[in-house]
């Protein structure tokens, strides 16, 4: 059996500033199963896209190996896309954003890609602040190997091979945060008003940008017994407050009481306002942030929405001084600048 995504579209589709419609910015048809909320992220990613007017041939989208490295497919098919080796997407979303610093970059991950094979290499793409958007879709197993626990799976967790986890998970917010990282977030792929917001609002950070999103396996992790289903999550979430993103070009009137909202301003001029229900979270303090998420793990909730942003950062070419040019268009005399300018750099050292 085959299938095919219609072709038509209704004449007077919503566009953006460039003229496009969400068809521009769709994929090729999931074959994920059906439910599965990574495609409720992909949903979300086209959103996003759309909605901030980004050109799709100036995305370039990353992914390692698993379910969710799979669903770089079924978003912005007119993009530049590579699928890498397990773990490994971090290497070579440095290499491409080090080639061409013009791209706006994607990566999508695992839990098993990211928090077990990929762990060091997650470290220090977090401690380099590559400017890219790092989304994690978290389900808490290995869906491609009959759902094994991953090592975000929570103590006690059981999916439905049946088994308590036995083994502390690790926090990818918590991990990043003290990696260093200058935006960190978490949300839940049930939960769209506040996903959208919040990619909309990484992708427009000058850094590195986490976004670690709860997204249950509903054929191996859907179980009343774990913590990465659907009815747990709902049943447990914790939100820092309603998410919003203003672009600065247009005049947003609000109504709100001193002390409920916060405005957080991003490099671009862009805005986002976080209605909080927690004034003890600050979120330019990676320790307060922190010490809320582990006070709702103990509380056995899961703390969501935007939990750390560094609004000063300096990304990777920033920290070491490349030059502005892309350099897939630099000519030979700037990569070969002849044997006086070596001299002169063995001079300096001598």
């Amino acid at each position: 059996m085959t299938y095919h995504r219609p072709e038509f579209r209704h004449p007077e589709l919503p566009t953006n500033d460039l003229g496009y419609t969400r068809k521009e910015y769709e994929g090729a048809i999931s074959t994920l199963c059906a439910g599965c909320g990574h495609d409720s992220i992909s949903a979300a990613i086209i959103q996003a896209c759309f909605e901030l007017s980004l050109e799709p041939h100036k995305v370039a989208k990353i992914s390692g190996i698993g379910c969710s490295s799979k669903t770089p497919t079924y978003f912005l098919q007119n993009s530049h896309g590579f699928n890498s080796v397990h773990g490994r997407m971090p290497s070579v979303a440095t290499g491409a954003n080090l080639a061409n610093r013009e791209l706006t970059y994607i990566g999508v991950s695992g839990d098993g890609d990211s928090a077990s094979i990929g762990m060091g290499q997650f470290a220090h793409v977090v401690r380099r602040n590559l400017n890219m958007l790092y989304l994690v879709e978290n389900n808490g197993c290995y869906g491609l190997t009959k759902g094994q626990d991953s090592a975000t799976s929570d103590i006690g967790s059981m999916g439905k091979k049946g088994t308590p986890n036995p083994f502390e998970p690790i926090d990818l917010c918590t991990l990043a945060l003290e990696l260093g990282a200058t935006f960190v977030a978490r949300s839940f792929s049930g939960d769209k008003e506040q996903l959208v917001p919040l990619i909309k609002a990484a992708i427009s950070h000058s850094g590195f940008a986490l976004i670690d999103v709860v997204s249950p396996c509903v054929t191996f992790n859907n179980t009343a017994t774990s913590t990465k289903s659907y009815e747990f999550v709902r049943e447990h979430i914790e939100a820092t407050g309603k998410t919003d993103f203003i672009p600065v070009r247009q005049e947003i009137m609000a109504d709100y009481k001193p002390g409920f909202s916060q405005e957080v301003t991003l490099h671009d001029g862009s805005v986002i306002h976080l209605y909080k229900n927690d004034e003890n979270l600050d979120l330019h303090d990676r320790l307060s942030a922190i010490q809320a998420i582990h006070k709702c793990k103990e509380k056995g909730e899961i703390l969501t929405g935007l939990l750390y942003l560094d609004p000063d950062c300096q990304d990777l070419h920033e920290i070491i001084g490349s030059v502005e040019k892309p350099l897939r268009d630099l000519n030979e005399s700037a990569l070969c600048p002849g044997s006086k300018s070596l001299e002169a750099i063995n001079e300096s050292l001598r």
